[in-house]
């Protein structure tokens, strides 16, 4: 069975919001500062970090 990747981290992140609860405005800090850093100039270097 082949599952697409961002339904797997949807599906992460309802399951992980249900069970711990964190506050709203937490997730959203997450979500948008993920999405701006890996837009920035050290995207590459997290890019070799995660690949190891």
């Amino acid at each position: 069975m082949s599952v697409p990747l961002w339904f797997f981290i949807a599906c992460l992140g309802w399951v992980g919001v249900k069970l711990l609860r964190p506050p709203w405005w937490l997730v959203a800090v997450l979500m948008i500062g993920g999405y701006l850093l890996a837009s920035s100039f050290l995207a590459p270097a997290i890019e070799i970090a995660l690949k190891d």
